[in-house]
């Protein structure tokens, strides 16, 4: 038993601070191509890092309105429940036989839980800008979060109704990727989208939206509180790109190292790619917009994905 705990111990540290690291340095991409784009010369390589070690080392100042409890606990929590996720989804990656059954399920919801926590922060500083970021969010969440999960079920229903997503992964090693059918494609375009959503990054950054509403649902923190929501942002950056590849994609190869590491490399920056070029070739949608969008278009295309899923593992067409 001590063993067990050890390792389980040493995995979440190793996860945690990977993600993080990893999470800052696609942070720096981002700001850099945007940068770039904009015809700017972007921020060095350390900047992410920087920003968040200057605000650790900042006083947190609380309004006199907040209800201190459920401000300061928010971002703790936020992040604690990002680095269980990254936890799982490295040990699933790496080890797929290890996997437990319905840590998928587990994963999903320790994925929602920071954008709870943000809404339940913001509510807590008093603030009124705050309280609408803190609504727009709330909208967002119950919007995206249905044909998300509606596109991971193509992925659950193709590889045998599992779960696990060592199952998931293996499944596919095994026959083909998931991705590599009709259902597959139109499922990971729908996940692809929801993501975007999910990291708060534009068109549906509108929780945040620093020039309607100063900031929105991070208007009143600072020091360390903030800096724990830009790491919890970071790791999420780092960790949906991951999950989607082993869903959709196969995952990691672990029985070809030499041709599975360069090929997961490339599908991972293939979706990095496109979630920066999202953001920098869209404006902002309005919220009744962003929530019409999730619910009268992507909905309804995950429900046909699941269908052509469904009708496929019936009829025993692949390609479906």
């Amino acid at each position: 038993m001590p063993v067990n705990i050890a390792s389980m111990l040493l995995l979440f540290v190793c996860a945690s601070v990977g993600t993080v690291v990893l999470g800052m340095m696609l942070k720096w991409v981002d700001r850099k191509v945007t940068a770039r784009v904009q015809y700017r010369v972007g921020p060095p390589w350390y900047q992410p890092m920087v920003d968040v070690l200057k605000l650790m080392g900042k006083e947190t100042l609380m309004p006199i309105s907040a209800r201190g409890t459920g401000f300061l606990l928010a971002p703790v929590i936020a992040v604690a429940a990002t680095a269980v996720a990254a936890a799982l989804i490295w040990q699933a990656l790496l080890r797929p036989q290890t996997a437990f059954l319905g840590d998928l399920i587990v994963v999903i919801y320790l994925l929602m839980i920071p954008a709870v926590m943000t809404i339940m922060g913001a509510s807590a500083s008093g603030n009124p800008h705050a309280a609408v970021g803190a609504s727009r969010e709330m909208k967002l969440l119950f919007s995206y979060e249905l044909p998300l999960f509606l596109a991971i079920m193509v992925a659950v229903s193709r590889t045998g109704w599992t779960f696990q997503l060592g199952g998931i992964i293996e499944s596919q090693h095994a026959a083909s990727p998931v991705l590599y059918s009709i259902s597959g494609v139109i499922a990971l375009v729908v996940a692809i989208l929801c993501m975007q959503a999910k990291l708060g990054l534009v068109p549906f950054d509108q929780a945040e939206a620093e020039c309607e509403i100063m900031s929105g649902v991070y208007v009143e923190y600072s020091g360390p509180s903030l800096a724990m929501f830009l790491i919890d942002r970071a790791m999420l950056l780092a960790l949906m790109p991951m999950l989607l590849i082993m869903v959709f994609w196969g995952g990691l190869n672990t029985a070809g190292w030499l041709w599975g590491v360069p090929a997961f490399l490339g599908k991972y920056l293939l979706l990095i790619v496109l979630v920066v070029l999202i953001r920098n070739t869209n404006p902002r949608l309005r919220i009744d917009q962003a929530v019409r969008f999730f619910w009268f278009r992507l909905a309804p295309l995950a429900v046909l994905a699941v269908v052509l899923a469904l009708i496929g593992n019936a009829k025993g067409l692949s390609w479906l």
